[in-house]
Parts: C-alpha cells; structure tokens; sequence
C-alpha cells in the first residue's frame, strides 16, 4: 500500500494513491454504525488482533532453512506386522516419498498400532528394499526410544552402511513421553544421563544426529495454542541443552543433537506465523547461549485434532491446508495425517493421497521455489512477531517454575500447573466448537447422514504390555549396539522402573469429538432418531430456518427432513402439520418460519401439536414472544451462537 508504483504500471499515476485512511472511511460507510471491532477484528487463542487490513512489511532478516529448496515427503511406517509394513512403505517411497518415519508399537502418533520389532530382523524386515543412504530416517518418539534408536543403529551395522553418509532422525523425546503418558521410568538426573550416554555411542559410532526431537504433538492435541505449543516445546529444549551440557557436550554439541516437530493446523495464517516464529525464538536461544545461530531442523505433521470421523473425505481440505502452511513457513519435512487416519489404520489409497498432496504443492504450485514467501507481508509479520513475543513469554513463564533440580517444563508438568493452563484452553475452546463459532465442516457443519464408509485396514490395535527388564544400571549403549546387531531381543536393554516421575497425562483429543459421540448414539439407537420440523407459511418463509434447523439435528445423527411446507392462504394448514406430525412417528417438532409467523401462527402452532403430544421446539430467537410461546407448550429454542452440543444432547432425550 505503500511502496513505490512498478514502472510497468506506470498508468496507475492517474489514479489517486490509496490510503488506509480512505480504506477505513470506505468501511464505516458500508458498516453503517457497526462496530468496526467486533464485525472485522479477531483474536487468536492466545488474544492476538487479527487485523482485517495491514499496511506492507519491510522483511527484516530471519533464520531459513540450513537448505533451500524442495521439502522432504514423509510417509509413515506404523504398520504392526514388518512384512505388511514394508508393502506399505515401498509403495510410499516408489510413489514419491523420500522419507520415512518409524512408528514403533507404543509411540504415541502410531495411535495404538505401530511396528512391532523385538528385534533388529523385525526392523531389517521392515524396511526391507529401503536403501537408507538415498532416504531420510525418522524415528517417532516413544516411550522406549532409547532401545529404538540403538536397534535403528543395530541395523545401520548389520548392513554395512556409513553412518556418516545417512540422514538420521532418532526421534528420542524422554519429556514429550513423559507429557503424554504421565511417566517418567527414572529420576530426571538419570534419564539425561542415558540420554547423553546414548548419543555419546552413537557419535562414537560416526552418526550425525539428530537425537533428540522435540515433538510438540502431545501439547496441541491436549489443547495449546500456538504461543502455547512455541513456550512448552522451547522450554523441552532448553532442558535438553543443559542436561547434555551437565553431561559434558559443548553448547554446540547439544544444540546441535536436537530437532523440532510441530503440528501444521488448518488456520493457515497461524501457522504459516507459528513456524516461521519457531526459528526465530530457536535463533534467538541460541545467541542467549553465546552461540552463533545454526537452521532449526523442522519437522511438520498435519494436526490430529482436527481429523474427523464423520464425513473424512473433509480431511484432504484439512491436509491441503495445512500442508500448504507448513510448506510456506518453512517446514524441512512434512508428514500429511492419512484422510481416514481417525477410523483406524491407513490403506494403501489413503496414503496415496496424502503423499500425494504433498507432491502436487511440490510438482505442480512449486512451493518449494520460494524460501519465505511470506516475507514482507504485513499480515505474516505482524504475526510471526507476534507469536514470537507471547511463545517467548510462555516460555518465561516455565522456566520460572524450576525447583529442586527440575527443569521448568519437568516441573509445571509435576505440579500439574501446565495441565491446568491446557485445561483452560481446552475448555475455551470446547465452547468455540460447541456454539459453532469454530465450525467443523462435515460435522457440525454440513453434516452428511448417507456418508459412504471408507475402508481401513482390518488390523486390531497392539496391546503393549507393562514393560520390564533388568535391575542396575542402563547397559553400555556401545556394546548393546553391538548385541543388539548380532541378533540380542530389546528386552536386553530394558531397565527396571526406578523412582521416576509422575504426573497427570496430557489428554490427546479431537475436536470432532463430542459431535462424533451424538452421531454414534444416532446409529446405535434401535429406530432412527427423527425431528419433525414443523414449517409455518410458504416456502420462502420458512426455508431459512428450516434448513438451519436441519443442519443443526443432523449434526448430532438426528434425521430433520425438510417438506414442501403446508401453506394455506398465505398462513399453515395446521391441522394438516399436525397429521403429518402424527404421522411422522416423531416426538419432537421444530417450529420453523418467519418472524411473522410466529407471531401470528406461533401460539396456536406450538398448542396443536403439544395435544398431538410432541415435545415442541422453535428456530430462531423468540424475542418478545418467548412467555407467550413458552406458555403455549414450546421447551426450547435454537439459534445462531446457542450451545449446540446441549441442545442435541436435550433433543436425543426428547426423541
């Protein structure tokens, strides 16, 4: 808006410059006395203003990517059984993946499946035809991640390979376990001893790292914000940098062994702000270390929480979105949630397509030929400066509550203080989706109650047992390799619990949730569930509300047909309304028309059909009918901004 005209477009002097002073006058005009706040700004979870206009941006200089250039296409292998995994992950990488990341069975996003491998023969079995050198490697975290990360280096021996020349990932994240299952197997002291002993073997070993991932995962699915998820997983990464530091690595060293992994949701400007804020806030810990600043290594994977059962074939706009966002923040590699990922494991065709979404914003939009081409957007870097001060901050806010040898993030997990700042996110947000402020297409939007199933793999969870293993100390990450190599079971390297950590364990929740559960009731239920909508005049009139109405009883699986009304000289045949009332086998009924006609239909409307014994209900605001219609039998009204989780909940107990 501000910057110089382009000399090609050198016409547009004979146009007055535009101003933002003449742009908000052109507003109020159209708002006509609305509230410019109310009507145009918005907030973010964690307040920040979203302005509906912003002037251009001078792009001040940021951290990038340590490469430029395309991403790395991430398929899953999570399969339980490594033969069918291995399928699986050869189809990925032939269709155009790169990179894989291995769930193992009891990693908390294989979502109760996951790779079972006892031993190193059950990983090479796995990955068999996976040439290691060509790929880049990931490792999901999980509760047994140390013995994970030295089976992965088992099976770089046992092929012959150079460490030096993979790209490794070996996901170990003891904090981000320790979040999601309230568990920590030892003491603090104890664990970032292991931990350190466990990179130190594998350095030795000529492995480049990195080691540790800090997966932010855990905190959104119980609810963060972005500023939430940016303060908890910085607060992880400082407890990390100074646990290999006591342990002898240079700050160098361990900043060096650590990567990040953050969730691409579907508001596409906050993410896009949120990944290019976590470099920044990576860079900016980095210098209050005295270090020069290196790339943060960037793993993204499309959100969780917002994945739904109900109609997944919504999912792919929710995938495509978020992995657009992901790609233009500046994502290294990024892993797109299977479409059907909520109703179980992915096939074949479901992983297509979502490695495909990648490859068609690669191949086709050339994304990746921009390194941040969010730069100079006044939207985007008012934001991402944003997201910067308020994640800064959270992290503060942590770091403060560090005590007897804690680090901060391990404390507010304990004393349950970070549980409860979710908790109250949770719940805002809970109300947002609940009152449709957040809608959720396909489900409490657009619900399609003739949805064909998708299939899934017949697959049954694995059942993880409590796991044991010897008593004494952690055995010698180098020799255990070696063992391990020769073809030892994992069980070797288990420990026994000692006196660790406890805590509540963050909750893993989708938005969709509460609506699925109505709609599984509806289905459960012996005769379908049906609401009567009763409309009043003609057609014109009560289209509106009825076919809100509709949308609203489908969302909780409740069947509201809508006819073609029972108009009569300009009013309703009520006698006919209440026939098909009776007909219907419905007990609740849904008045539905104009304002007028309920004022002048309502009353009597709402007395038939409660002596034909339904239990009636009105669309809209009653406004200053509300004792009259009360009074005449109606029990409840629905309306934009109602609670409608409660109103479905009353309406399945009506019917």
């Amino acid at each position: 808006m501000t910057s110089a005209p382009d000399p090609d477009l050198s016409f547009m002097s004979a146009f007055p410059a535009p101003t933002q002073e003449a742009w908000r006058a052109a507003v109020d005009k159209v708002l006509k006395g609305g509230d410019f706040e109310k009507r145009l700004v918005a907030k973010t979870a964690d307040g920040i203003r979203v302005e509906p206009l912003y002037l251009a941006a001078s792009p001040p200089a940021r951290p990038l990517r340590a490469q430029a250039g395309r991403w790395q296409v991430t398929a899953r292998l999570d399969h339980p059984e490594p033969a069918e995994a291995q399928k699986l992950a050869l189809a990925d990488l032939e269709g155009g993946a790169n990179a894989l990341t291995i769930a193992f069975a009891g990693a908390h996003a294989a979502r109760g499946y996951g790779l079972v491998a006892k031993d190193v023969a059950a990983l090479d079995a796995a990955l068999d035809g996976a040439m290691l050198d060509l790929i880049q490697l990931r490792l999901d975290p999980a509760p047994e991640g140390r013995i994970n990360a030295l089976l992965l280096a088992a099976l770089v021996e046992m092929r012959g390979l150079s460490p030096e020349a993979l790209s490794l990932d070996f996901g170990m994240d003891p904090i981000g376990v320790f979040a999601g299952t309230g568990g920590l197997a030892a003491s603090w002291a104890e664990v970032g001893r292991r931990l350190a002993a466990t990179i130190r073997a594998l350095k030795a070993r000529g492995f480049n790292g990195p080691f540790v991932t800090v997966d932010t995962r855990p905190w959104h699915e119980a609810g963060a914000s972005e500023a939430q998820e940016l303060g908890y997983g910085v607060a992880s990464a400082i407890a990390y940098l100074r646990a290999l530091e006591a342990a002898g690595f240079s700050l160098e060293e361990a900043r060096d062994a650590i990567s990040f992994t953050l969730v691409a949701d579907t508001d596409e400007f906050l993410t896009i702000a949120k990944l290019r804020a976590a470099r920044l806030i990576w860079a900016r810990i980095q210098r209050a270390c005295g270090l020069t600043p290196a790339p943060m290594v960037l793993h993204a994977e499309t959100a969780w929480r917002s994945l739904t059962r109900r109609d997944p074939w919504v999912n792919l706009l929710r995938g495509t979105i978020a992995t657009f966002s992901a790609g233009i923040g500046g994502a290294d590699s990024i892993t797109v949630q299977p479409f059907t990922a909520a109703l179980g494991l992915s096939d074949a065709f479901a992983r297509r397509i979502a490695r495909n979404t990648q490859l068609v914003l690669l191949e086709e939009a050339n994304l990746w030929r921009v390194a941040d081409p969010a730069a100079g957007s006044g939207s985007f870097e008012t934001l991402t400066q944003a997201l910067c001060e308020q994640g800064w901050a959270q992290m503060q806010a942590v770091e403060r509550q560090a005590k007897d040898g804690l680090p901060g993030i391990l404390a507010a997990l304990t004393a349950g203080t970070a549980q409860t700042a979710l908790e109250h996110q949770r719940d805002a947000h809970a109300r947002a989706i609940a009152t449709r402020r957040e809608p959720i297409t396909g489900t409490s939007e657009f619900p399609n109650l003739r949805e064909a199933a998708v299939a899934v793999l017949d697959v049954a969870p694995v059942t993880i047992g409590t796991p044991t293993g010897r008593t004494g100390t952690a055995p010698d990450p180098d020799a255990l390799i070696a063992r391990l190599a020769a073809g030892a079971e994992r069980q070797e390297g288990l420990i026994a619990p000692q006196d660790g950590l406890r805590a509540k364990a963050l909750p893993s929740q989708r938005l969709a949730e509460p609506f699925e559960t109505l709609r599984d009731r509806a289905d459960a239920a012996a005769v379908k569930p049906v609401v009567f909508l009763a409309t009043l005049g003609p057609v014109a009139d009560f289209t509106a509300r009825a076919g809100f109405a509709r949308n609203l009883f489908e969302a909780g699986g409740l069947a509201a047909p809508v006819g073609d009304g029972f108009a009569q000289d300009g009013g309703t045949d009520l006698a006919a309304l209440t026939a098909a009332f009776t007909a219907s086998g419905a007990r609740l009924a849904c008045l539905c028309g104009a304002d007028a006609a309920y004022a002048a239909e309502g009353v009597p409307a709402a007395q038939a059909l409660t002596a034909a014994g339904a239990t009636v209900w009105l669309a809209g605001r009653p406004g200053e009918l509300e004792e009259a219609l009360n009074n005449a039998g109606v029990r409840s009204f629905i309306y934009a901004g109602c609670d409608v989780l409660d109103a479905l909940r009353r309406a399945h107990d009506a019917t």
